[in-house]
């Protein structure tokens, strides 16, 4: 080999070498971006995590039934009290299933799905504003289309509060509200042979807050405002803020003050822990 080839050869080798070495760096370059965009995807994943831990699920099933067939008139404050505290719950963080005159299918789908939703860390509600009635010391939320002539005609076309509250229950909510606004006199009770008024008490699982129009067995009249008495209110103490119980307490006491005791409210409590209904309040 002369000395040109050798130089050549020389060169080649450099340059050879120059490749390896720029590939070598840009491989691992490669590496080191991988490896920086895995630990950020790791560090997103743990936030997401976190944040889905730290904040509880909010549900609520919101119930306006005002158009019933055999009733002289609607119940138009129905509709406006389930809009308007859908509204306001959806302020304080609650995803809101709002049902505006519900069959019985309609009223039995959204419960369904309200099932299909409870995890052990949520917080449900159920609002319902409408007909109600009591049947074998049980109290029944009634659908539009209600066909009812006899007492039992109640358990099969109505949905019982008490088994909404079970079906929380057993879902494992870590907290169930209800708000029945249904202490009215219905157009079925003439046709019942022996009825008692208003709703019969409604019993309450662990961990549960109840608030109801009127005390078990009495009935009140709707006024002439936008809407119920009962859930102006309602509406008026949720804006203010404060926990779930004080809130409903709140309503409690100033509606059987504004009526001097002709109208007072049921509060059931066996909540073991706070429930705040603001967002930040967890």
């Amino acid at each position: 080999m002369n000395v040109r080839q050798l130089d050549i050869s020389r060169r080649s080798i450099a340059l050879a070498a120059a490749l390896i070495g720029t590939v070598s760096l840009a491989i691992g370059a490669h590496a080191a971006l991988n490896m920086r965009a895995l630990d950020a995807a790791k560090a997103v994943s743990a936030d997401q995590v976190t944040g889905s831990l730290g904040q509880t699920a909010r549900l609520a099933l919101v119930i306006g039934n005002g158009h019933y067939p055999d009733a002289t008139a609607p119940l138009t404050q129905s509709i406006n009290d389930a809009r308007a505290l859908s509204s306001s719950l959806r302020k304080n963080g609650f995803d809101v299933d709002m049902v505006e005159d519900a069959s019985k299918d309609d009223m039995v789908r959204a419960v369904n799905r309200l099932k299909s939703r409870i995890k052990h860390d949520t917080v449900a509600l159920l609002f319902f504003g409408g007909y109600g009635v009591q049947a074998g010391r049980e109290s029944y939320m009634l659908p539009v289309d209600a066909v009812i002539w006899k007492e039992s005609d109640v358990r099969r076309q109505g949905v019982s509060i008490e088994g909404v509250l079970d079906m929380m229950k057993e879902q494992g909510a870590k907290a169930k509200l209800v708000v029945v606004d249904a202490s009215r006199r219905n157009p079925y009770e003439r046709r019942f042979r022996s009825y008692s008024h208003g709703l019969a008490p409604i019993g309450t699982p662990d961990n549960a807050l109840i608030l109801s129009s009127a005390s078990p067995g009495k009935v009140v009249d709707d006024g002439k405002g936008e809407h119920s008495t009962l859930v102006s209110e309602l509406l008026t103490n949720l804006n203010a803020q404060g926990s779930a119980e004080s809130v409903f307490n709140k309503t409690r006491v100033a509606i059987s003050r504004a009526s001097e005791g002709d109208q007072v409210p049921a509060v059931s409590s066996s909540l073991l822990e706070d429930v705040q209904f603001d967002q930040a309040g967890g």
